[in-house]
C-alpha cells in the first residue's frame, strides 16, 4: 500500500544564495542538492525546497503569503541554540518563544523574502 513520506514546502525567494545562507547559517539547515534557480535544504526529518522567482509585479515580498511550522522538541533549546545567529537579525524578525493558547510553545523567524517559519512544541491545554 502506498505510504506518504513527508511534506516539502517550496519557498519562493528573490535571491537563492540569500535565502540558502539564511536558513543554513541561521536555521541549521543542510543543503543537500543545488542547482540554477532551485535548492533542496533539510532539518533532521523536515525538508524545504527553495526556488528563486521573478519578483511579483505588485512589489510584495515572494515570501508575503508563505508559512510554514516545525514542531521540535526543546523549543526553549532550539531557540538557545539558533540565538546567536537569530540576534544578528533585525529584531522585527524574531519573536522569541511563547506559550499559545492553542497549548503551543512557538518561537517564530521572517527569512529572507518575508516567509513565516513557525518552531512550536506541544506543551499541554489546546489540540
Amino acid at each position: 500500500m502506498p505510504r506518504i513520506l513527508q511534506l516539502t514546502p517550496f519557498v519562493l525567494c528573490s535571491s537563492l544564495q540569500r535565502q540558502v545562507d539564511f536558513y543554513c547559517d541561521c536555521l541549521g539547515f543542510t543543503c543537500g542538492f543545488r542547482q540554477d534557480n532551485y535548492a533542496f535544504l533539510t532539518l533532521g526529518p523536515v525538508a524545504i525546497r527553495l526556488l528563486e522567482c521573478p519578483p511579483r509585479d505588485d512589489g510584495r515580498p515572494l515570501g508575503a503569503d508563505q508559512s510554514f511550522y516545525i514542531d521540535v522538541q526543546d523549543i526553549d533549546g532550539l531557540f538557545r541554540q539558533l540565538h546567536p545567529h537569530l540576534a544578528t537579525l533585525p529584531p522585527e524578525r524574531v519573536r522569541a518563544p511563547f506559550d499559545q493558547p492553542y497549548g503551543q510553545r512557538e518561537f517564530h523567524v521572517l527569512d529572507e523574502d518575508g516567509a513565516l517559519v513557525f518552531f512550536g512544541e506541544g506543551i499541554g491545554g489546546g489540540e
